[in-house]
């Protein structure tokens, strides 16, 4: 059910199955199978990410979707090595990026303080830290929300980012951040699950 102004939302617990479909049974995927994801799939992927919390509404994050052999061969030679067969196989890959003149669209996107566009453009060293924050909450939006449509997500960091901004985005306005393939698992897809802290070295309280 969508809401409006008059239908206030009510937070409700996710249940047992959901959690485990986007946390405690999600993995990184490995490989990936031939199955194709479409543009339909991809395209509700970011009908998820867009309503992610971020700082005075900024959305700064914006997303190549690669999904032609000649893209992915483009892609694949700023991977890492070790990157690269995984990049190579998925049938579509998300090359995320920060907008570095996102604070162009704040008199749309945040229109009581449309004067904050000005702040941003003259000060780079607040331009910088809001826009890599922010789009870095997105990004962990979009993890979860490759796992809601029923895909797995390997989020990769090994790769040669000035070449995939030099290949993808030459004006320079757009900063790549994160390469996470996308598909359905393919064979022997996880590594073993690693552990995690124990809450006692990971929480505290006051």
């Amino acid at each position: 059910m969508s809401l409006d102004a008059a239908t206030p939302f009510t937070a409700q617990q996710l249940d047992a199955a959901g959690r485990e479909l986007l946390f405690t049974e999600a993995r990184t995927a490995n490989s990936f199978s031939n199955e194709p994801v479409t543009d339909d799939e991809l395209t509700a992927i970011w009908e998820l990410v867009k309503w992610a919390p971020t700082a005075a509404n900024t959305n700064p994050l914006r997303v190549l979707f690669v999904r032609t052999e000649e893209g992915k061969a483009r892609l694949v030679e700023h991977m890492a090595d070790g990157n690269k067969a995984k990049t190579a196989s998925a049938p579509a890959v998300a090359v995320l990026a920060v907008d570095t003149k996102f604070y162009e669209h704040i008199p749309v996107l945040f229109p009581i303080r449309p004067e904050m566009k000005d702040h941003f453009a003259s000060n780079e060293a607040a331009s910088t830290a809001t826009s890599q924050f922010n789009a870095a909450i997105q990004a962990g939006y979009l993890i979860l929300a490759i796992r809601a449509q029923g895909l797995v997500a390997g989020p990769m960091a090994g790769f040669d980012a000035a070449g995939i901004d030099g290949e993808f985005f030459a004006d320079g306005r757009f900063k790549t951040s994160l390469v996470v393939n996308i598909g359905h698992p393919g064979e022997n897809p996880w590594f073993d699950r690693l552990p995690r802290l124990a809450n006692e070295d990971a929480l505290s309280w006051a």
